[in-house]
């Protein structure tokens, strides 16, 4: 398709995109600015410059509206050298690379006051910008990755968390559904997950906590920006937009689309991996796969492996290297287990094109960590979960998806997050061998409609783009 030169079209909008440090945020905001720059609009696109080196390549038809503005991480003592996104620190660490994401201040400053984008759209780190968009007259734009039940128990309002007004402290004040739900739902924290949430309420090495950051990025907005959809869950929106007193435009859920480009490129994994899919049968392949954030103990590894091998189903495991680790780090598995393993299971250690696998027929079922995006995929193509939520709103998601049966969660301790081997293995039969299974099969099924619905969420991304073309006028009162 042809795409418009911004500058030569007045109706054209400049849009600039700013991702916090992690790349299961990076991605969709570059997914969101593809959307954007579909429409002929020019987009900026900030991030720093490993993270810049890392994305995927851009299509030939678009990469004339996407800049890609490489911005230079200022040097924390606390990170190790070339350490950029969240994948590259422990998870400890993350709170260091806050404070070097602070450093960014000046450029973007100074990238607002020489660009003059219309919009600026950014994450919930940069407490600071908003402000400073504002005095430029620049519009303002949250986009929140992340569903609205996580925001919604996190605080009630930026107010209370700008005040200090919410009066939860403890980890059982996080145990229950938050007071101000006004519908039923067991959506909230286990013992050993309310330990996350206290620390995001606390100021960390960067000088101030998460919960703080993301309050006053939503009070200096003009609008919520969110992945989600009215069809899937719709009650959290309005409460949301409600309790925030903020405009709340879902952009859809962003189901990304399987493109011949990542075949060509990547040919001799797909071709070996196929193969493999190809031998197994149909709906009985168990997908393992927990994203490029979690960082799996040595425990938790073994229990897993030992868990797939004692189900007996067969499996394909995406392992990747646990957040953090170096490139010579090992992956321990336990002794013997790939020699065991062999003829039930594929063990792959690199990247893998998940889309293409998750759309194999072979496959049955997806034990996943419960990522949002992970989640899309694997309903986008009617597969029943298995959860193994660890991180942030992992576990959220796990109890809201066990509520709506479509799939069930390893069992846990409830004191330290422990699981076994046989948890790990009568979940996978639960669900892809066992006849309670079959209601999570056609719940995951019915719900890949709206998952997988191309037109719906196209239409969602449309509505989102009219709406910054009618509001990228700067709201008086906001700047005050």
């Amino acid at each position: 398709m042809t795409t418009t030169n911004v500058m030569n079209d007045p109706k054209k909008i400049h849009v600039a995109m700013f991702p916090w440090l992690a790349f299961g945020h990076i991605i969709p905001f570059l997914q969101l600015s593809k959307f954007i720059a579909e429409k002929g609009h020019k987009v900026s696109f900030l991030s720093t410059t490993r993270n810049i080196q890392r994305l995927p390549k851009l299509p030939s038809h678009l990469s004339p509206q996407i800049k890609l503005v490489e911005l230079k991480l200022p040097r924390v003592q606390e990170l190790p050298e070339n350490a950029e996104a969240t994948m590259d620190v422990h998870t400890d660490d993350i709170q260091y690379l806050k404070k070097a994401f602070d450093g960014l201040q000046p450029e973007v400053t100074q990238f607002l006051e020489k660009e003059s984008p219309d919009w600026i759209i950014y994450d919930f780190a940069p407490y600071w910008l908003p402000s400073i968009a504002a005095g430029l007259g620049v519009s303002r734009a949250f986009f929140s990755i992340i569903n609205p039940w996580f925001t919604l128990f996190l605080s009630r309002s930026p107010e209370d968390v700008i005040n200090g007004s919410d009066d939860r402290k403890t980890l059982e004040d996080f145990m229950t559904p938050p007071k101000w739900i006004p519908f039923p739902t067991k959506v909230c924290y286990k013992k050993y997950e309310a330990n996350w949430v206290v620390g995001a309420s606390s100021t960390n090495a960067s000088g101030v906590s998460d919960l703080y950051r993301e309050a006053l990025v939503k009070k200096g907005s003009q609008c919520l920006l969110i992945r989600h959809c009215y069809e899937f869950e719709p009650n959290w929106l309005p409460v949301l937009e409600e309790l925030n007193h903020l405009k709340v435009v879902p952009v859809g859920l962003m189901p990304p689309q399987t493109t011949k480009d990542v075949r060509d490129e990547n040919d001799d994994t797909w071709v070996t991996i196929k193969k493999w899919l190809d031998s197994q049968q149909k709906g009985r392949v168990v997908y393992v796969a927990l994203g490029s954030e979690v960082m799996v103990s040595k425990t938790e590894l073994c229990a897993l492996a030992l868990g797939l091998e004692l189900s007996g189903l067969p499996f394909f495991w995406a392992l990747r290297r646990s957040a953090g680790s170096i490139e010579s780090d090992l992956v321990e598995l336990p002794d013997g287990f790939l020699e065991r393993t062999s003829n039930q299971g594929m063990v792959w250690t690199t990247w893998v094109p998940q889309l293409e696998i998750l759309s194999h027929e072979s496959i049955g079922a997806f034990l996943t960590h419960c990522g949002w995006g992970s989640i899309v995929e694997g309903l986008m193509f009617g597969h029943p979960l298995i959860m193994l939520p660890f991180l942030v709103d992992q576990g959220l998601n796990a109890r809201l998806l066990v509520e709506k049966q479509l799939g069930i969660e390893v069992p846990k301790n409830d004191q330290d997050g422990s699981f076994t081997k046989d948890s790990v293995a009568r979940s996978l039969s639960s669900v892809v061998v066992d006849d309670e299974g079959k209601v999570y099969k056609a719940n995951a099924m019915a719900w890949s409609q709206i998952f997988g619905d191309t037109k719906l969420h196209k239409k969602y991304i449309d509505d989102f783009i009219d709406y910054l073309e009618k509001q990228k006028t700067v709201d008086p009162q906001m700047l005050e």
